[in-house]
């Protein structure tokens, strides 16, 4: 399957292109081509990200040390954050690969939903250059920036640890359900300490339901 056999839409997320072959290019696993694919706009995604996000904190927290700066940044910018992104603004469900790997449920790994989001941030630099990149990220990330560190609260690594302190064995995560179309998906997820209990919770990504049920479950757990 070459990469003229799929179309694509020039706009994403609100963005128009005007340059729809960038978008196409942004969109295209691998799996489809061996060098007409995502990875170089990737590449170049991850470094407009990066400038953005860290002028950003800059500008946000003018007075905090780097070694904070730097843990808001990695929060900012790291898979899971991008893939949840990707989720949201139908960048997922718009990446187009070979059935064989929509088969094996590749649409659905954060790291490729990660590398579309970065290779779609740099294809809107090439089309029409660093503003509208940073634009379109100071939009979407805004609440992300706008909650704080609170966001960033990592509730899987917490259940672990509290697990770990106690000798029990670490959580189990089960996928429970899936509803709603592939553009927007309802993940529901049920996380399991052997022998201590269960909680279940939804999310629009693998990685937020995990999250959410791991939450609900140290709460469960702790009393809290």
């Amino acid at each position: 399957m070459g990469k003229h056999d799929m179309t694509v839409e020039r706009e994403i997320a609100g963005y128009r292109f005007d340059k729809v072959s960038l978008l196409e290019e942004a969109l295209t696993h691998p799996s489809l081509s061996g060098t007409h694919n995502y990875q170089r706009l990737e590449f170049l995604g991850d470094r407009v990200l990066g400038l953005v996000i860290s002028t950003w904190l800059l500008e946000a927290y003018p007075s905090e040390a780097e070694g904070k700066l730097n843990r808001r940044f990695t929060a900012l910018v790291r898979k899971e954050t991008l893939a949840e992104m990707a989720q949201q603004l139908g960048i997922a469900a718009a990446i187009m690969l070979t059935p064989g790997a929509e088969a094996e449920g590749t649409r659905d790994k954060e790291a490729v939903q990660a590398d579309a989001c970065e290779a779609v941030i740099g294809a809107m630099y090439l089309d029409s250059g660093y503003r509208s990149a940073e634009k379109f990220i100071r939009k979407f990330w805004a609440p992300l920036m706008k909650d704080g560190p609170g966001i960033y609260k990592d509730s899987k690594t917490q259940l672990q640890e509290w697990c770990q302190a106690r000798g029990l064995p670490l959580p189990v995560y089960k996928m429970a359900g899936r509803e709603g179309p592939d553009h927007n998906p309802v993940f529901t997820i049920e996380a399991q300490v052997d022998g201590k209990g269960s909680a279940s919770a939804s999310g629009s990504a693998k990685r937020q339901a995990e999250q959410a049920a791991a939450e609900e479950l140290l709460m469960l757990l702790t009393g809290e």
